[in-house]
C-alpha cells in the first residue's frame, strides 16, 4: 500500500453532500442563509427601523434652523452639519427615510399586484385574450417612463406620496408581467395543472392553488426590484425639482446642495444622502441575489455546494486541487517483504 493517495479533485468536482431529511424543508429558505441576502435584509431592516422611529431619533425638526451654525461642518451638536439655513443634515435624512420607504413600497405593492394579475392571466388564457394582454404588456414596455412622471406629478401644486407611488408603479410593472406571462405558459401545460382542470377546478382556484405557490419566488424578485426603481425615480424626481420641497426625502436633500453650490466643498450636505441612496439599493440588490439564488435550481445547488466546502475548509474558488493523505505505513524490514506487501494489496 502506497504511503499517500493524491485525490486530485478540484473543489468543482466534489459531490455535493446528501441532504438530510431535516433539511428539505430548509430548502425554501435558502435566501436567508445566503450572507449576501442576510446582509441586504439587515441594512433594509436598519432603514425601517429609522423610518419607524424617525420622530424620536432625530435631535431636531426637518425644518428648524439655527442661524447662528450655517453650512457648519460636523460638530458635537450637529453630527452631519447643517444646510445653508442651519437645518440638522441627519435630521432631514431620517425624517427623509420615511417617504423612501413608503414611496417604495406602495410602488412595489401596485405594480407587482398589477403584474401578477395581467401577466398570470395573459400566461394562463389563450387565443386572442393572451395576445390582447401581451400586446398591452408590450406597450407599457416601451413607454417613457421618467418623462410622463415628469409630466403627470408637475401638473399637480402638492402631489401625493400616493399619486407618486401611483405613476412609478404604472410604469414599473410591465417588466414583471412579461416574465410571469412567461413562467406561466410554462406551468399551464404541467400535469398538476392539467389535472386540476380535468376535474372541473375554476380558473380563479387553478391560478391562486396551483400556479401562484410555483411563482412566488419571481414575484418576490419582482417585488424588490420595482422597489428599488422606485426609490431611485423618487430621489431622481426629487433632485431635478420635479416633487415639491414639501415632500422630504434623500432626492430633495440633493436638490438643495446642488442649489446652494455645495458641490463639492460643502460635503456633508451631499454625501451621507448619495450613500443612503446607495446603502438602499445595494439592501434591495443582495436581498436579489438571494431570490434569484432560490429561483434558480442550478445557483441553489451551487450555493450548497459552496458552503459544504467551505465547512471542510476548501476555498471553492480555488484552483488548487485537494490533496487527502493517509497515515504511512510502517517501513519493511528488507526489499523482500516490502515486495510481499505489495504483491498481497
Amino acid at each position: 500500500m502506497s504511503a499517500a493517495i493524491n485525490l486530485e479533485t478540484t473543489p468543482n468536482e466534489l459531490p455535493t453532500p446528501p441532504r438530510k431529511p431535516g433539511k428539505k424543508r430548509g430548502g425554501s429558505f435558502a435566501m436567508f442563509r445566503n450572507a449576501k441576502s442576510i446582509t441586504g435584509l439587515a441594512i433594509l431592516g436598519f432603514f425601517v427601523l429609522v423610518a419607524i422611529f424617525g420622530d424620536v431619533l432625530a435631535p431636531f425638526g426637518p425644518l428648524e434652523k439655527d442661524y447662528t451654525a450655517l453650512k457648519q461642518a460636523p460638530s458635537a451638536a450637529h453630527w452631519l452639519g447643517t444646510t445653508h439655513m442651519g437645518e440638522d443634515i441627519l435630521s432631514q435624512i431620517i425624517y427623509g427615510t420615511r417617504g423612501v420607504l413608503i414611496v417604495g413600497a406602495l410602488a412595489g405593492i401596485i405594480a407587482t399586484l398589477t403584474a401578477v394579475i395581467l401577466g398570470v392571466t395573459a400566461g394562463y388564457v389563450s387565443g386572442w385574450k393572451s395576445e390582447s394582454l401581451s400586446a398591452l404588456t408590450n406597450v407599457f414596455l416601451v413607454l417613457p417612463g421618467l418623462p410622463l412622471i415628469i409630466i403627470v406629478t408637475s401638473q399637480q401644486d402638492d402631489p401625493s406620496l400616493f399619486l407618486v407611488s401611483a405613476v412609478l408603479a404604472l410604469t414599473g410593472w410591465a417588466w414583471g408581467a412579461r416574465v410571469l406571462r412567461a413562467q406561466t405558459m410554462s406551468l399551464r401545460n404541467r400535469d398538476f395543472v392539467q389535472a386540476a382542470r380535468a376535474n372541473g377546478e375554476p380558473l380563479h382556484r387553478i391560478i391562486a392553488v396551483e400556479m401562484l405557490p410555483n411563482l412566488t419566488a419571481i414575484i418576490a424578485s419582482s417585488f424588490v426590484g420595482t422597489v428599488n426603481a422606485a426609490v431611485l425615480s423618487l430621489t431622481t424626481l426629487a433632485f431635478i425639482g420635479v416633487i415639491p420641497i414639501t415632500n422630504l426625502n434623500w432626492g430633495t436633500i440633493l436638490f438643495w446642495a446642488q442649489q446652494n453650490g455645495a458641490f463639492p466643498d460643502f460635503w456633508w450636505w451631499y454625501v451621507p444622502a448619495g450613500l443612503c441612496i446607495a446603502l438602499l439599493g445595494m439592501a434591495l440588490s443582495l436581498i436579489n441575489f438571494g431570490i434569484d439564488e432560490y429561483v434558480n435550481p442550478r445557483l441553489r445547488s451551487a450555493g450548497e455546494r459552496a458552503r459544504a466546502l467551505r465547512k471542510r475548509g476548501i476555498d471553492a474558488n480555488s484552483s488548487v486541487t485537494a490533496v487527502r493523505t493517509t497515515p504511512a505505513a510502517a517501513p519493511a524490514e528488507n526489499p523482500a517483504q516490502s515486495s510481499e506487501i505489495n504483491d498481497d494489496h
